[in-house]
C-alpha cells in the first residue's frame, strides 16, 4: 500500500486525504496547529457556491478598487508592502482584469464546481446533514445598481435559465422569494437566483470529516506538526522534514494555505499566492428575528448572508493587507454599520461573534493542482474564497493524478505552469 503525506488540515487538505484514503492509500494528515481547522476554514461564509464562482478578477475592478480605496466602509483595503511578492501578485492580478480572462477562469472554475458538487453529494452521504447544519436553499445575488443588474442578467446563463435553475428576479420578485430583504427594497435594483446551491457549516464539516477518517487504520492524524522542508533522494521527495524529525512517504501533497508558500519555496518554486483578508460574524437567530432563509449575497457591497443552524453567518470584505491575522476593529467596526442599515432586524448583532482570516489566492483566482518540478511532491493550493465550495473536486484531480489515472475535468488553467504562464 502506497502511502502519503497530506500538509495543511484545512478543507482542503481534509478532503484530499478522505479522498486519498477511500482510493486504497494510507494517508498522513500532518497539521501545525493543535487542531484542524483554525484557518480560512473556521468561520467562512459557508456557501457551496457551484455556480457563482466568478473571480474578484474582472474588467472594471482596478477603477472600482481605487474608488474604495477613500471609502471608510468600502468592500476591500489595500496596503502597501515592502515585498516583491506583494506587487508581483498585484501586476498579474491586474493582467487578469479583463473580461476575457475572467471567462476564462469562470468556465474552468464552473467544471471545477460541478465535480465539486458531486463529490461533496457522495461524501454527505456518509456525514448526517444535520450535523453540519446543511441546507440547499439556493442562492440570490442582489443588485443595488441597475446598471450591474441589467450586466448580471444579460451575462445569466440561457440554458440554466431555461432549465428553471437560474432566475432573473426584478425588486418585488426578490422581495417575494425572500421575505427578509423587505427592509433593504429601497435600495436593490434586483437579483439573481440559483436554485442548487447550498451551505453548511465548514469548521463542523471538517470535523465530522475527521471523524471518519480517524475510524480507519490507514489514517494517522500528526497535530501541532510543522512541515519545514523535505527530504530529497535521487532527485525525487521522499520524507517531510519536521521539528520532530523526518517523516517519510511515497507521495506529498502540499495543502497548507499560506505556508505552501514556503514548503514550495524551499524547493526553489514559486506559488503566486497572496493573503486575501476576509471577515465575518456569527449572531445568533432570535424567535423575533427576521433572517434569511435563502442564501444572500450584496453583489455591490461584497457581503453574502448565509443561515447556518440558528446563527446568521455574514462574510465580507477582501483586503490586501498582507499577513496581518489580527482582528481590525474598524473593519469590524464597519462591518457591523452594513449589515444594520441592510438587514437590520436578521439576527441579534449585539451577541455577534467577529472573525478574520487569510484566504491564499491566485491573481487569477484558479486554484493551482497537480504537479510539482520535484517527483513526489503536489499542490492543491489557492483557493482563495472558494476553498469549501472546490475541495471535494480538487481532491478527486490530485487522487487521479497521485493513481496516474485521467482527471475527471482538464487541468486546463489550474497546473503550476499555467499558473505563471
Amino acid at each position: 500500500m502506497k502511502s502519503v503525506i497530506v500538509i495543511g488540515g484545512g478543507v482542503v487538505g481534509l478532503t484530499t486525504a478522505w479522498s486519498l484514503l477511500e482510493a486504497g492509500f494510507k494517508v498522513t494528515l500532518l497539521e501545525r496547529a493543535s487542531e484542524v481547522a483554525t484557518g480560512a476554514s473556521h468561520a467562512n461564509g459557508g456557501q457551496l457556491s457551484y455556480r457563482y464562482v466568478s473571480p474578484l478578477a474582472d474588467a472594471g475592478v482596478p477603477l472600482k478598487a481605487l474608488g474604495w480605496l477613500f471609502k471608510a466602509d468600502s468592500p476591500q483595503q489595500f496596503r502597501p508592502e515592502l515585498r516583491w511578492q506583494q506587487w508581483s501578485w498585484m501586476a498579474s492580478f491586474l493582467a487578469n482584469c479583463t473580461s476575457a480572462a475572467n471567462r476564462r477562469t469562470t468556465q474552468r472554475l464552473l467544471k471545477l464546481g460541478s465535480l465539486s458538487q458531486e463529490v461533496f453529494n457522495e461524501l454527505s452521504a456518509r456525514i448526517p446533514a444535520e450535523s453540519i447544519a446543511l441546507r440547499t436553499p439556493g442562492k440570490l445575488v442582489v443588485y443595488r445598481q441597475p446598471k450591474e443588474f441589467a450586466k448580471a442578467a444579460s451575462n445569466a446563463d440561457a440554458s440554466a435559465i431555461a432549465s428553471g435553475e437560474v432566475r432573473v428576479l426584478n425588486t418585488a420578485e426578490c422581495i417575494a422569494l425572500e421575505p427578509a430583504l423587505a427592509d433593504a427594497q429601497t435600495i436593490l435594483a434586483g437579483g439573481t437566483f440559483s436554485r442548487s446551491e447550498a451551505v453548511a457549516d465548514c469548521r463542523v464539516f471538517c470535523l465530522q470529516l475527521l471523524d471518519l477518517l480517524v475510524q480507519s487504520s490507514d489514517f494517522k492524524l500528526i497535530s501541532n506538526a510543522l512541515a519545514t522542508g523535505f527530504i530529497q533522494r535521487e532527485g525525487r521527495a521522499v520524507a517531510v522534514r519536521l521539528a520532530s524529525g523526518e517523516l517519510a512517504a511515497d507521495e506529498i501533497v502540499i495543502a497548507a494555505g499560506l505556508h505552501s508558500v514556503a514548503l514550495a519555496a524551499s524547493l526553489g518554486i514559486r506559488l503566486p499566492l497572496y493573503p486575501i483578508k476576509g471577515y465575518s460574524l456569527s449572531a445568533p437567530i432570535g424567535t423575533a428575528h427576521h433572517a434569511p432563509e435563502i442564501s444572500v449575497t450584496d453583489f455591490e457591497k461584497k457581503v453574502l448572508y448565509a443561515r447556518i443552524g440558528d446563527q446568521l453567518r455574514i462574510a465580507a470584505m477582501a483586503d490586501l493587507v498582507g499577513e496581518n491575522e489580527a482582528l481590525d476593529p474598524q473593519r469590524v467596526a464597519s462591518l457591523f454599520r452594513l449589515v444594520k442599515s441592510t438587514l437590520p432586524n436578521a439576527a441579534d448583532y449585539s451577541q455577534a461573534v467577529p472573525w478574520t482570516g487569510l484566504r491564499p489566492a491566485t491573481p487569477s483566482g484558479a486554484p493551482i493542482l497537480g504537479a510539482t518540478p520535484l517527483p513526489g511532491v503536489w499542490l492543491n493550493v489557492g483557493h482563495g474564497a472558494l476553498g469549501f465550495t472546490l475541495a471535494g473536486g480538487s481532491a478527486r484531480i490530485l487522487t487521479a493524478l497521485i493513481s496516474k489515472h485521467e482527471t475527471p475535468i482538464p487541468l486546463d488553467g489550474l497546473s503550476l505552469e499555467q499558473a505563471h504562464a
